[in-house]
């Protein structure tokens, strides 16, 4: 059956009136609805900002999932404050501008900018005695600031207090050039932390001989009057070659000589790192050695489990569970991993909320631990990454 003639030029009429117009602004390429063919939807202003928003859309929302805490700048020290409600404060350093390498202070010629903290900057430097040195200077924004002169000036005094091997040694500090300065003991070596983050877990065997080496020098720091306050795996370098140990920064140490009153931590502020503190710090107690065994409990937890006693996920749940939780026994950290259960006692022994219930020393603390390592194998599952790493070859 035929069409009607007019009826076919009628809806040749209408199909030809919805068609986009054939213009030059069609003809543009990159627009949604452009081209020369007539069956392209017009082009509009509206659907090029939606075609535009869908493109660019999946990358800013991957990007603001993957990293939802990635901060715009370095993080360069991290300082919990408690009030009625706890709080973390972030100082963001940025990078400074001053660059003294290649300058001459104090005898010490820099030779290049190794690092910088909040409060001070790091150079690898030469003398013409001593060699090799790490030579820090505080930063020019502080040099000002005669609290945080003192601080800094009261560091190298710590510092020059405490000889031991397992101490980075402190050469000389004091004021030259409008700079003040700290010369110290080049170590070889990384952080323990760098080295655990990339080795894992270790064996009972190699952490009951780091806790003795670290037990010492706190030991050393203590018989000197020293609370370290700080012990974390960032401030132990540490060379595997020969499993030596070197503890540093005593930045925010204590003198256990002072009179209680001036030893005390105000109650919802304190000095730190929030995973290895002890709970007396938080809760404005009188801090004394015994606070430095629960950070090396702490650290020796993690060495052996690869993860830290509380679980926590946030600071607040963090030190919520430091003041009033208890941590997940050792035997339950790993799945299908039993250590001997005199290593876990004395494991959680040092990690005792009250202080009284801890260890008395730490030379108490690392032989307990190396009892608790003498009473029993190696646990099940212990070094495996380490043992195929070694049969690939694999190089640190």
């Amino acid at each position: 059956m035929r069409t009607p003639r007019g009826s076919s030029r009628g809806w040749r009429r209408r199909r030809t009136a919805q068609q986009p117009r054939r213009g030059a602004g069609d003809r543009r390429r990159g627009i949604p609805g452009g081209g020369t063919g007539t069956r392209h939807r017009p082009a509009t202003a509206a659907r090029c900002r939606a075609a535009a928003a869908a493109r660019y859309r999946p990358v800013a929302r991957s990007r603001s999932r993957s990293r939802p805490d990635l901060p715009r700048a370095p993080i360069r020290r991290v300082v919990s404050l408690a009030q009625p409600q706890m709080r973390t404060l972030v100082s963001r350093v940025p990078m400074s501008s001053e660059n003294l390498a290649g300058r001459t202070v104090a005898g010490y010629r820099l030779l290049e900018r190794v690092g910088e903290g909040g409060t001070a900057e790091v150079y690898r430097a030469e003398h013409p005695e001593r060699g090799p040195c790490a030579f820090k200077v505080l930063r020019q924004r502080l040099r000002g600031d005669p609290t945080a002169v003192k601080r800094f000036l009261r560091e190298a005094g710590y510092g020059t207090r405490v000889r031991h091997p397992g101490v980075v040694r402190t050469y000389d500090y004091g004021e030259a050039d409008g700079l003040y300065y700290l010369a110290l003991e080049w170590a070889d070596g990384k952080s323990l932390a760098d080295y655990v983050h990339r080795a894992g877990r270790l064996a009972p065997a190699q952490v009951g001989r780091l806790v003795r080496q670290l037990a010492d020098a706190l030991g050393a720091a203590h018989q000197a009057g020293i609370i370290h306050r700080d012990l974390k795996p960032e401030n132990i370098i540490y060379e595997p070659a020969t499993e030596q140990v070197k503890l540093l920064d005593f930045g925010i140490a204590r003198d256990a000589e002072l009179p209680a009153e001036e030893r005390l931590t105000r109650t919802g502020f304190f000095v730190g790192t929030l995973k290895y503190v002890a709970p007396e710090a938080l809760s404005g107690e009188l801090v004394d050695g015994r606070a430095d065994i629960f950070s090396l409990a702490t650290i020796t937890y993690w060495l052996l489990a690869g993860v830290h006693p509380f679980s926590g996920r946030t600071p607040r749940e963090l030190f919520q569970q430091l003041l009033s939780g208890a941590p997940v026994p050792l035997n339950q950290a790993v799945r299908g991993v039993q250590f001997p259960a005199a290593l876990e006692a004395a494991v959680m022994r040092g990690l005792a909320r009250d202080p009284a219930k801890r260890q008395p020393t730490v030379a108490a603390f690392a032989a307990d631990v190396e009892a608790g390592i003498a009473a029993g194998p190696g646990p099940s599952g212990a070094g495996l990454l380490e043992g195929l790493k070694r049969a690939l070859g694999w190089r640190r």
